[in-house]
């Protein structure tokens, strides 16, 4: 049996949109990578009913029990990919769920790293989608920068396309050792370099490995991320997700709030913005019935 929504990510803007759609008796899930931007606040004092002061772990916690105890469900998985086909199919390392609706809530953008040459290469090799972008690789010679799941995950997608794929984790240790088809170099990369088009990846030990196009999949999956392949509008940054005043995107169904939008990156807006998007989902879902 499918959700009614599933929200992805259990920051404050992914809790508030919670506590209102399960109020309204839709099945809500909400499946979450630990390590977001509230759970590392040291203090915070600017919050409305607080007494003195609390840490951002202490507040996400708060949070999440009060979810749970309205009957949300709450599972620690980290989403791969967000396709949809009638109703929305959500997919994470070892499970599949099926929702009428989803909220992406994963806060900002995964950061792009320090490694020299990424930005100025961009578009011209260096890709953020594997999906989105394989078919111009294919017969190619590829990379995907990256140690985790999401990085395997662009790594085997392009598999079936490309000539190769090598996964570079720049001296982070890969989640798995053994990948079928896919080569795994773990030296610190000092730079990528092309003038007209990547050419070349230089490691910091002066060896180099010629290379045709490199898809960035650092950490985990932001929202973004999850958008573009949905060809969901972002901004012109190309960073932050593109939304009407119900936290609607430009695909029926999705919606999107808290950090990930942009704008004021504060605890009060991300709240606000979570009610929002439940609020519009009940009313979505409600002209359905």
């Amino acid at each position: 049996m499918g959700y009614d929504v599933i929200i992805v990510g259990s920051g404050p803007a992914g809790i508030s949109a919670s506590l209102y759609t399960k109020r309204a008796n839709l099945k809500t899930l909400i499946l979450t990578k630990r390590g977001g931007t509230l759970e590392k606040v040291g203090k915070i004092e600017n919050y409305y009913g607080l007494e003195g002061t609390v840490n951002g772990k202490k507040l996400q916690e708060i949070g999440e029990k009060q979810a749970k105890d309205l009957g949300v469900e709450i599972k620690e998985e980290e989403v791969l990919q967000i396709e949809y086909d009638t109703n929305f199919i959500v997919k994470t390392l070892n499970h599949i769920y099926e929702a009428k609706t989803v909220i992406l809530a994963t806060g900002t953008a995964r950061k792009k790293g320090k490694i020299k040459g990424i930005r100025e290469l961009e578009g011209k090799g260096v890709s953020y989608c594997a999906i989105c972008d394989a078919f111009f690789f294919r017969g190619k010679n590829v990379g995907v920068i990256g140690s985790r799941e999401y990085a395997l995950h662009e790594a085997q997608t392009l598999l079936p396309v490309v000539n190769s794929v090598t996964m570079f984790t720049n001296g982070e240790e890969m989640v798995e050792k053994r990948v079928e088809g896919i080569q795994i170099e773990e030296k610190k990369i000092r730079e990528i370099r092309g003038t007209e088009c990547i050419e070349e990846i230089e490691f910091e030990d002066n060896t180099k490995r010629k290379i045709d196009g490199i898809f960035v999949a650092m950490g985990t999956a932001s929202s973004s991320d999850l958008a573009r392949k949905l060809g969901v509008k972002l901004d012109e940054k190309n960073i932050n997700i593109m939304v009407n005043d119900k936290m609607e995107t430009n695909l029926p169904g999705l919606y999107a709030c808290g950090d990930c939008i942009g704008g004021t990156l504060q605890i009060a807006k991300a709240v606000y913005e979570g009610m929002v998007a439940g609020m519009s989902i009940i009313e979505l879902i409600k002209k359905q019935k």
